[in-house]
């Protein structure tokens, strides 16, 4: 993928999403022209929720055969979700183009969080310019449409707790996620 553009030189990229598999359940990605759109996790109820969560979200697109550069952000994810990398993910494109500039700064420094390690809503404020973000950083996080790419998994609230996660199955999902990274936020053992 060129970084630059988002895309191949060789390859048109039609928009669309497809479903995949990982160690945690059924995930789903959406691609156009200038990178990814959106990345869903698993939906607590299998597979036909997480197409039909997909469905509801880019209602325009259809369920097709991702382009080699989906295909490449497919399989890093698997990897990381496998335990099987700790790629961050942080070459996959993303199009933000309907995200809030202020969202887009946000995802920016969570992107900067390497696998196994986690930061605060505080930390993530604080680089912000104004420890008073704190609620608006955790916000942003609950509306991340790029999870795990954008890994809103490694940002906890105060004390290092894990805090709220929209993804299906919650906190736990979360806790699991920072597991197989190897994360352990106030030396926790692992939950699985």
């Amino acid at each position: 993928m060129n970084a630059a553009s988002g895309s191949t030189s060789s390859e048109t990229i039609e928009p669309g999403f497809a479903l995949f598999e990982t160690a945690i359940g059924t995930c789903a990605l959406a691609w156009g022209p200038r990178g990814l759109v959106g990345v869903q996790l698993p939906e607590e109820n299998g597979e036909a929720a997480t197409r039909a969560r997909m469905q509801r979200r880019f209602a325009n697109l259809s369920e097709a055969e991702p382009p080699e550069s989906a295909r490449r952000a497919i399989a890093a994810i698997q990897g990381l979700l496998n335990g099987e990398s700790d790629d961050d993910l942080s070459d996959i494109m993303l199009d933000m183009s309907h995200v809030s500039e202020f969202h887009q700064r946000i995802y920016a420094i969570a992107r900067r969080i390497p696998p196994g390690q986690t930061r605060t809503y505080g930390e993530i404020a604080a680089e912000l310019g104004d420890k008073g973000l704190s609620r608006a950083v955790g916000q942003a996080m609950g509306h991340n449409p790029f999870a795990p790419v954008v890994p809103c998994h490694r940002v906890l609230a105060a004390g290092n707790k894990p805090g709220g996660f929209s993804a299906g199955g919650g906190a736990l999902t979360k806790l699991r996620m920072l597991d197989i990274e190897g994360a352990r936020p106030n030396g926790m053992a692992s939950l699985f």
